[in-house]
């Protein structure tokens, strides 16, 4: 072999090594911004899309699921109550804030969201993204039907998007037997990423009880996206939205369901900015209230 050849097949390899690295995937960044004691990722839309691009790759590349919350007001208030929240909130991979209350709140903290990544917008986004790299989806929860319904709207807009699998489990604790034949469609599918529309917080508590087992590179809790895309429900006008009032044109379509909820939030919502005032008064000086709480 010549020399020629030699440098040559040296550098083949050379090139053939590199590809095979697994990718290297950066922790999590360390600006986050604290919004009422949870630690937001400061991305914007197309930002949130390619880390979970990455955090895919890093998956595929070494075995190592993770996961992404996409954490609205809803997501807070539940966080301060329920206690069990904090580890799964400790462990994701990843967490967006998928409200303005959030984003404008961040403003106080000193480390600024630059914008509300909504649930319901990253899922067309991370299609076509999956789409591009010709990546499967899986697709569980929602009703009956739903579930089939987004992943057909996704697949027909989204070129190369494959669809690795659709479910929709009934709204009980499976049995064994279920939970064994489930995990083995999901595990046997091949897909790159798993969408979860259980509810908040039944599908954060089921990805973080489960992702690691099944081995999908990354999931996602969408709640309500399902049914946007497959035009079950629709949302709210533009206007709406920059608004902030998103939530408002949400309960007036469904106020039996909707209504206590977004009560609630608002009561929480209240509280936490009144604990916001105290503590700016105090380090004005102007008062002696004390609140250890971060964020």
């Amino acid at each position: 072999m010549s020399s020629e050849e030699i440098a040559s097949s040296e550098e083949t390899a050379a090139m053939d090594a590199t590809k095979s690295r697994p990718t290297v995937l950066a922790p999590r960044s360390s600006a986050r911004s604290w919004v009422w004691d949870v630690p937001f990722d400061p991305l914007t839309l197309s930002g949130s899309v390619d880390r979970i691009e990455q955090m895919i790759q890093y998956g595929m590349d070494t075995g190592t699921p993770s996961y992404v919350i996409t954490a609205n007001l809803n997501y807070c208030m539940l966080h301060h109550q329920e206690p069990e929240l904090h580890q799964i909130t400790n462990d994701c991979g990843l967490i967006l804030a998928d409200g303005h209350p959030i984003v404008v709140r961040s403003r106080l903290s000193g480390k600024r969201l630059p914008e509300r990544v909504a649930g319901s917008e990253l899922i067309y986004d991370l299609a076509e993204r999956c789409g591009e790299r010709g990546w499967g989806i899986y697709f569980l929860g929602g009703e009956p039907g739903v579930a089939q319904q987004c992943a057909d709207k996704l697949a027909a807009d989204y070129q190369g998007l494959r669809i690795a699998g659709v479910e929709s489990p009934p709204f009980r604790v499976l049995t064994e037997r279920e939970q064994r034949e489930q995990d083995a469609r999901i595990m046997n599918s091949g897909a790159q990423v798993l969408l979860v529309a259980f509810g908040q917080p039944k599908g954060e508590k089921w990805i973080h009880a489960n992702y690691k087992r099944l081995g999908i590179p990354v999931s996602i809790q969408l709640g309500a996206s399902f049914d946007f895309v497959a035009g079950k429900s629709s949302r709210a006008p533009d206007i709406w939205q920059k608004l902030g009032l998103e939530w408002m044109h949400r309960m007036m379509s469904d106020p039996k369901r909707l209504g206590p909820r977004y009560a609630a939030n608002a009561m929480f919502l209240c509280g936490r900015l009144v604990e916001d005032w105290k503590r700016l008064v105090t380090r004005w000086g102007m008062g002696d209230w004390s609140d250890q709480r971060r964020g």
